[in-house]
């Protein structure tokens, strides 16, 4: 059922909270490193390689990161590197990063490593000019029902351009669109509660391999709200320099359209 948003203070507080909200979120796409400072995608093997623009020579041995420096300097978490460094960064977050010069090196483990490379003067970032949205509606802010799994349960994604891969899943939640009742599956990504979804509008106003929404932690009564207006696009929405973005699964594919949220970002 939808939220209940309904006179007109109540409305105008909530955008005035949506504007700031999305004021920031535009504030941390643009910044140095972000998204759109992507430049580049590299997937290593046991071979030491060189590649264009990015100081030192990269491999992996086993699960081990390793960065032969050849002189550059290099800090990773603050702390500076060995001219000859390896760093066993297979289990943990994705997109670690390695900072050289005015660069930085994103390093993320999917059965192999591969490092994104993120600059500044990138042009994307160069002619940025904010993402297409839809204005807020209440209508889209919808309560539903949250059901966890019974123990931990994984659930395997596939990917805009690499294998699939697996997600802890705490449970699912239960809402109803039009009076039709749906399903949505949840998974657990950078710590927090969120999730992968199509609907009506991909491939026509918004990004084609779907959009994330984060959960909250339902109240004590299972109660959760979803609230659509905060559909953001995936970082694949703004470059092709990420393959691991992750598909939503089948039950998160609604045949209705979500006019809500972020549409297709203009790419440089």
């Amino acid at each position: 059922m939808t939220h209940p948003v309904t006179d007109a203070t109540g409305r105008n507080v909530y955008e005035a909270e949506w504007r700031a909200w999305r004021a920031g979120w535009q504030q941390w796409l643009a910044q140095p490193h972000g998204w759109l400072a992507a430049v580049a995608v590299h997937w290593l093997d046991d071979t030491p390689r060189s590649y264009d623009g990015v100081p030192g020579r990269w491999w992996q041995s086993g699960e081990t990161l390793m960065i032969d420096l050849d002189g550059a300097t290099m800090t990773f978490e603050g702390a500076e590197l060995a001219q000859v460094a390896a760093l066993d960064l297979a289990e943990g977050p994705d997109d670690r990063r390695i900072a050289v010069g005015d660069l930085e090196i994103g390093i993320t483990y999917r059965d192999g490593y591969h490092i994104n490379v993120y600059d500044p003067a990138a042009p994307a970032r160069a002619v940025f000019d904010g993402v297409p949205v839809h204005d807020p509606d209440p209508a889209w802010i919808v309560t539903g029902r949250f059901e966890a799994h019974d123990g931990e349960r994984s659930l395997a994604l596939d990917t805009v351009g690499w294998r699939e891969h697996e997600y802890l899943s705490p449970g699912v939640v239960h809402f109803e669109h039009d009076g039709a009742a749906y399903r949505m599956q949840v998974i657990v990504a950078a710590g927090r509660y969120t999730t992968v979804f199509t609907d009506g509008t991909s491939g026509d106003t918004t990004y084609p391999a779907g959009r994330s929404l984060d959960v909250p932690a339902p109240a004590a009564d299972g109660t959760v709200t979803l609230d659509f207006n905060r559909a953001l696009n995936l970082p694949c929405a703004f470059a092709d320099y990420f393959p691991i973005c992750p598909t939503p699964p089948a039950g998160n594919r609604y045949p209705f359209r979500i006019e809500a949220g972020e549409k297709t970002p203009r790419k440089a």
